[in-house]
């Protein structure tokens, strides 16, 4: 049996690899604020839950939003409430109880579905640039491009193409030996911080993170930029001023939801390990676990003009 020195302790390899339980810090460093950032994390979950599920409703029921933008639309707004889900309830019972335990397991599954919700996210930003570029560089043929079987299959694709990549880097991290603390500076069982708990080597399961991030991150963000870089020498080029303030308004929305989202999730699983801060750590991941799935339907229905003559519609609807 071999045998580790870490300072005074001595471990051995049997105890490295028999760590069933984490424990979530979370927000334990600041206690006096507990039910303060509970009340304002459970309106914020609640907010989303109550937006996205209103956009899935009029997306689906609404004959004038009955067209791949808002085919695409209410699929992130669906994965944004699966997104949230995953990490908001467990921090709340965290803030409740104080106590943060989360078992190996469970801390597996959650980095999985955040992982995998993330890259579909990811990539149905994509597809939904890839959809404003059809519409407005080839808008004569864009019932035939983006027929709705086109659009199934983007969506699909979307759903399952991270699917192994997430559940092959899962097992890898948590194959790895842990040794020493057993606590995870973070409000859920994310990468950067996991990996900080991992004994020996964590070059190859570092390297592999970025590789993953590149793919579904960065590759999907430059196709996007590609895009969008299309759609604005599309725009400038129309002679109506009018024409070019209403593709401006369709695409603008997008675009911000787009720069968010990638800006924040670059910085968290781009940047060298030595370089990341616990805490801003958790800064970062409360922008792009619950700031922007607030903000993006407030984005959505604001700057949308059919998405706030719906609204109305189905408010007159329950009103009468």
């Amino acid at each position: 049996m071999q045998i580790y020195k870490d300072g005074d302790q001595i471990k051995t390899e049997k105890s490295n690899t028999t760590m069933l339980e984490f424990v979530l810090l979370g927000f334990s460093d600041i206690p006096h604020l507990r039910w303060m950032l509970f009340g304002i994390f459970l309106l914020m979950y609640l907010a989303i839950l109550m937006c996205n599920s209103i956009i899935i409703l009029i997306t689906q029921t609404d004959p004038a939003l009955q067209n791949p933008m808002y085919f695409f639309l209410s699929n992130f707004s669906l994965v944004e409430i699966c997104y949230v889900t995953v990490t908001i309830p467990r921090m709340l019972m965290d803030l409740c109880t104080q106590r943060g335990n989360i078992s190996l397991y469970a801390c597996a599954t959650q980095m999985c579905f955040v992982l995998l919700l993330g890259g579909t996210e990811c990539l149905l930003l994509t597809a939904m640039a890839y959809d404003r570029y059809v519409a407005i560089c080839n808008p004569l043929h864009y019932p035939v491009v983006m027929s709705h079987k086109v659009c199934m299959q983007l969506v699909a694709a979307s759903w399952l193409s991270a699917v192994p990549a997430v559940i092959g880097q899962t097992y890898q991290i948590f194959s790895l030996p842990f040794c020493g603390s057993h606590r995870i500076n973070h409000f859920f069982c994310d990468i950067p911080p996991v990996l900080n708990l991992a004994c020996g080597d964590t070059f190859v399961n570092e390297m592999a993170v970025y590789v993953v991030a590149v793919v579904f991150v960065m590759v999907p963000f430059l196709l996007t930029l590609a895009s969008y870089g299309k759609i604005i020498s599309s725009i400038l080029k129309l002679s109506s001023a009018t024409g070019r303030a209403k593709a401006f308004s369709t695409c603008s929305s997008h675009l911000m939801v787009v720069v968010l989202f990638y800006g924040t999730a670059s910085i968290t699983y781009l940047q060298p390990k030595p370089n990341q801060s616990e805490r801003m750590g958790k800064l970062i991941s409360l922008f792009y676990t619950i700031l922007i799935p607030v903000l993006n339907p407030i984005i959505y229905t604001l700057r949308n003009k059919d998405i706030m003559v719906s609204l109305r519609k189905l408010l007159a609807k329950v009103l009468t």
